[in-house]
């Protein structure tokens, strides 16, 4: 991604009153998951913690985080929740079919965890410590939604 590239995420027909920019490193992880379905994160120089998704400064060392690296694509669900309430989606403006699983999952690669849509399956019941992959969407549109969900392997 060329210095000065800035990617622009709609909210599709949801109105929102507000604008938020992502940032170079925003920006650096949604290209990457457009373009080449990769997730990336960055490396504390410092201590080596690896931040997933990425961020310009190492929470604990309070230093400038500048290494590149790919993570996962698989990991584990550290925690976990299935929601069975239905509400309005604010991202899509539609009613959220339920239940569903929601996690924090903790790449290969990576110390953070990050947050996302996982599958229910009955044959492969959510549980804590199960290994996932993400499931792209067939057109992405470089926003989190490109992930559509996480399926569990095992």
């Amino acid at each position: 991604m060329a210095r000065g590239d800035h990617l622009v995420i709609s909210s599709g027909d949801a109105v929102q009153p507000f604008n938020y920019a992502v940032g170079l490193h925003g920006s650096k992880f949604f290209h990457e998951l457009k373009e080449n379905r990769r997730i990336v994160g960055i490396k504390c120089p410092a201590c080596g913690k690896v931040y997933t998704p990425p961020r310009r400064v190492c929470g604990d060392c309070f230093v400038e985080n500048k290494e590149w690296l790919e993570v996962g694509p698989q990991g584990v669900i550290d925690t976990f929740t299935i929601v069975r309430y239905a509400f309005i989606d604010p991202e899509t403006g539609k009613q959220k079919p339920v239940p569903y699983g929601y996690g924090f999952i903790r790449f290969d690669g990576a110390d953070t965890r990050f947050q996302h849509f996982v599958e229910l399956n009955e044959a492969r019941p959510i549980k804590i410590g199960a290994r996932v992959e993400p499931v792209f969407a067939e057109e992405r549109k470089g926003t989190i939604r490109d992930i559509l969900y996480f399926r569990i392997l095992d």
